[in-house]
């Protein structure tokens, strides 16, 4: 496969097979060539500010109108946003790592195999998110997905997802992201059991975060991420499937052809992928813990200057250096709600019970931090220069909203780990008065 790289970029790609298949000059020519049809796919207003406006042209067979009715669609029975069907849980929350699809012979393809843990807001006004996990077996077969609410940012654990889009072909493999924005259309394909996590917001769209005294360099770097390149289908399918998220609830239409089916496009509202190996790590070299901001790869910013409606943070392998530090994260009460979950390895400030493809849920205001064994290790350890977390990667959905649990994320999947507070209990009061 291959990638047009760059953040933000306005880019143009033909599929090879069709030299020439980009009108010149204009975008909707009277005949474009190859008399292919023209379609803009808008993601922010008309007028939004230059800055902010993103939008691409699509020269396809045939436009995305040309399909019959939406129906409802029936499967996927987890994958829903009802904020109110639990009450409120403000405890410290652990999940054990999420079933796999049952080894039954049942196929499960992606759509089907989503299912919402916890989420906030609504999508009907454009404000808030949800967080998935997707478990799957089986390739979507002539069938395609899309969101109308907001925009995916894909998290694989286990398994390589081969993410078909309208505007190319993707290989996303665990300790890769790929973010498919609002209204794009695609399918995945597995080639064995998968899963992983997702992050849906419905405000706006990832960014890359301001990096301010940091400077020009740093962090996750523009150059690193990958757009696909235009390639199509040229097949006609009877009856394929065309689901639909819309206002939370799923839809389905048949058409008679493939929704891969374009030639050629040019724009900057567009598909990524990115390997977070390559992240650059901003850490201190003096004293303290740094706040988790300095590991933000992506970004959904809220109105409010500096507060994120999601913001996506990894913990990747790195040097510690800290002297007269206490150097895992500090314990901690935070306005916001993090969501976290593990990819491989072994956290480095609970490296029992948190396992990959399980997660935690830290509410607003609920206090949570090292566990005991870390407590006892970090505070009694010799401050040489280490590297930590080796072969782990963690990340974070940190949020500036309070996010309800589904009664799937709570009861049903069965995961939720009810001695979770036990980690802390055994934490004792060390307070001495010491005379001069």
């Amino acid at each position: 496969m291959r990638y047009l790289s760059g953040f933000g970029s306005h880019f143009s790609s033909e599929d090879e097979r069709y030299p020439n298949s980009l009108p010149v000059g204009q975008n909707s020519p009277q005949v474009c060539p190859y008399k292919l049809y023209a379609e803009q796919l808008s993601g922010s207003a008309f007028t939004a500010p230059r800055t902010e406006n993103v939008r691409t042209w699509l020269y396809r067979k045939l436009p995305s109108a040309v399909h019959l009715p939406f129906q409802p669609f029936k499967g996927a029975d987890y994958f829903r946003q009802n904020w109110d069907e639990q009450p409120p849980n403000p405890n410290q929350l652990r999940w054990k790592p999420f079933d796999l699809p049952p080894k039954d012979g049942r196929r499960v393809d992606f759509v089907e195999g989503l299912h919402t843990v916890c989420g906030a807001g609504d999508p009907r006004s454009r404000h808030g998110l949800a967080i998935h996990i997707y478990s799957c077996n089986a390739s979507m077969e002539n069938s395609a997905f899309y969101n109308s609410d907001g925009d995916f940012l894909i998290v694989p654990q286990q398994g390589v997802l081969d993410v078909i889009t309208e505007f190319g072909r993707m290989s996303v493999a665990p300790n890769e992201i790929c973010v498919i924005p609002q209204g794009i259309r695609f399918a995945v394909n597995v080639d064995s059991s998968s899963r992983g996590y997702i992050l849906e917001v419905y405000d706006g769209h990832f960014v890359l975060p301001d990096l301010g005294p940091i400077g020009a360099n740093g962090l996750a770097n523009p150059r690193d991420f990958e757009t696909p390149v235009a390639w199509f289908d040229d097949r006609d399918v009877k009856d394929f499937q065309v689901i639909s998220k819309f206002q939370g609830s799923l839809f389905v239409a048949k058409q008679n052809h493939t929704v891969f089916d374009v030639v050629a496009w040019h724009g900057n509202y567009v598909p990524f992928k990115y390997d977070l190996s390559k992240f650059m790590v901003i850490n201190s070299v003096s004293f303290d813990h740094c706040d988790p901001s300095i590991f933000t790869v992506l970004t959904c910013p809220s109105l409010r200057a500096g507060t994120a409606i999601a913001d996506f943070v990894i913990f990747p392998p790195r040097w510690s250096v800290q002297e007269h530090t206490f150097r895992p994260p500090y314990y901690h009460r935070n306005c916001m709600s993090e969501f976290m979950g593990l990819i491989l390895g072994k956290y480095e400030a609970k490296e029992d019970g948190f396992a990959a493809g399980g997660a935690t849920l830290h509410s607003m205001m609920t206090p949570h931090g090292p566990d005991v064994k870390c407590f006892e290790g970090a505070s009694n350890a010799k401050l040489v220069a280490e590297r930590v977390a080796e072969g782990t990667q963690a990340f974070m959905f940190e949020s500036s909203l309070s996010l309800a649990v589904t009664k799937w994320g709570e009861e049903t999947c069965q995961k939720l780990d009810a001695s979770y507070y036990e980690c802390w209990q055994a934490l004792k009061n060390n307070f001495q008065i010491t005379k001069n």
